[in-house]
């Protein structure tokens, strides 16, 4: 029912160019953890700058999720999208053609994070074309483009061992290339666009309570998720000593199941609710990561780690699914400070579980702490709840929370 209303509403053409944006610039910015296995293993790494070199790219992008999220409401997300990929060239080009040092990787890292701030002008492109009980499933579809992190981690091994990471980086430039072009003809600017904010209107929103419950939920379920997939290649080589394309295919399981699940968890929410969905979500994850924490056999442990990445997957879904119920007009630039609070939050996912490694000698406490986090976005989302319900139904009977 609701794919064929989404059928009749809105721009489809727009709908998958942000999908497709979105993909290859997930590809691109979670690229430097798909090879991390390679990349450390050049340079001799240890277990903390291990987590800290495929954690750069995403605190970056959380820093270019601001700016991008600014430009999208100044210049409309179509020709900041347009920005975007033109700017993710360079890293590219820099990885492919040098990159020999440590202290390049991690400038390379930080201009990936371009790639990663996509989330700031894909996901308003979706939003801004469709009516209020479809922006679950509209924006799951859109940002179920974090499925291209499949990519990287599934051919992004197979490649390295034939042609070196370093070749790896220039092929991505290819998808770009062709993802930058179909953008071009396909992707259109909803008629009605919000207006530009000034000044002080981006300073003001941050005075809302509203902006940080949804920075604190987005930063478990977004940051759990790539964090994870930027560092559980290593986990697997580490901890259960399986060859590095190998890992590759393990982690491409686990991460299948975060992306498909976006729009899923999107859609449910749309449904009966994003906070009761995520109240059941934070649950399931903590309880996931616990059992991850007893580093059981490698089939068990595989299983614990899908289950985790499908609900954090389904989590992000359902936090973009009551987002634009509160701020439609601020749309852009709530996804981009929500967006850097997400990739803030996967940064020290790695860089917790490879300096917990490296002091402790285990990846149990790293997920242990994790699950605790799991546990912290239970507590948020109960309080978030309250308030809501006294202030958004009393506005809208209409609003699914």
């Amino acid at each position: 029912m609701k794919l064929a209303e989404l059928k009749k509403s809105g721009h489809a053409p727009s709908l998958v160019a942000s999908f497709l944006y979105f993909d290859v610039s997930f590809m691109i910015w979670v690229i430097l953890g798909a090879l991390g296995v390679f990349i450390t293993k050049d340079f001799g790494l240890s277990p903390a700058q291990k987590g800290f070199i495929v954690a750069v790219p995403i605190l970056s992008g959380s820093f270019f999720r601001i700016i991008l999220g600014i430009l999208t409401d100044k210049i409309g997300p179509r020709k900041t999208a347009i920005i975007g990929m033109l700017v993710t060239m360079v890293p590219l080009l820099w990885g492919w053609l040098a990159g020999k040092s440590l202290t390049e990787l991690y400038l390379i890292g930080i201009l990936l994070g371009v790639a990663g701030a996509s989330f700031a002008a894909a996901i308003p492109m979706a939003s801004s074309w469709y009516p209020p009980h479809l922006q679950g499933l509209a924006m799951g579809i859109a940002g179920a483009g974090n499925s291209g992190t499949l990519f990287a981690t599934l051919f992004g091994p197979r490649l390295a061992e034939n042609i070196g990471w370093h070749n790896v980086i220039g092929l991505a430039l290819i998808p770009l290339s062709i993802v930058f072009i179909l953008y071009i003809i396909m992707a259109k600017d909803a008629p009605v666009q919000p207006s530009a904010k000034t000044a002080s209107e981006y300073f003001t929103i941050f005075k809302k309570k509203d902006t940080w419950f949804f920075c604190l939920l987005y930063s478990v379920t977004f940051g759990g998720f790539v964090g994870l997939s930027s560092f559980l290649s290593i986990f697997f080589v580490d901890q259960y000593q399986l060859s590095l394309v190998t890992a590759g295919d393990f982690v491409t399981l686990c991460v299948a199941a975060g992306s498909f699940f976006r729009p899923v968890g999107g859609a449910i929410a749309d449904k009966i609710g994003g906070t009761r969905l995520l109240t059941f979500l934070f649950i399931a994850v903590a309880l996931c990561m616990l059992g991850v924490s007893l580093l059981p056999p490698l089939a068990l442990v595989t299983a614990l780690l899908f289950f985790g990445m499908l609900f954090l997957g389904m989590g992000n879904g359902a936090v973009f699914q009551l987002i634009p119920q509160r701020f439609q007009k601020e749309i852009g630039m709530i996804t981009g400070i929500v967006g850097a609070a997400g990739g803030i939050g996967g940064f020290f996912v790695p860089n917790v579980l490879g300096t917990l490694k490296q002091i402790t000698g285990s990846y149990a406490p790293g997920f242990l702490v994790y699950a605790g986090i799991g546990l912290g976005g239970l507590v948020v989302i109960t309080i978030a709840k309250f308030a809501w319900q006294k202030t958004w139904t009393a506005k809208s009977a209409s609003r699914q929370l």
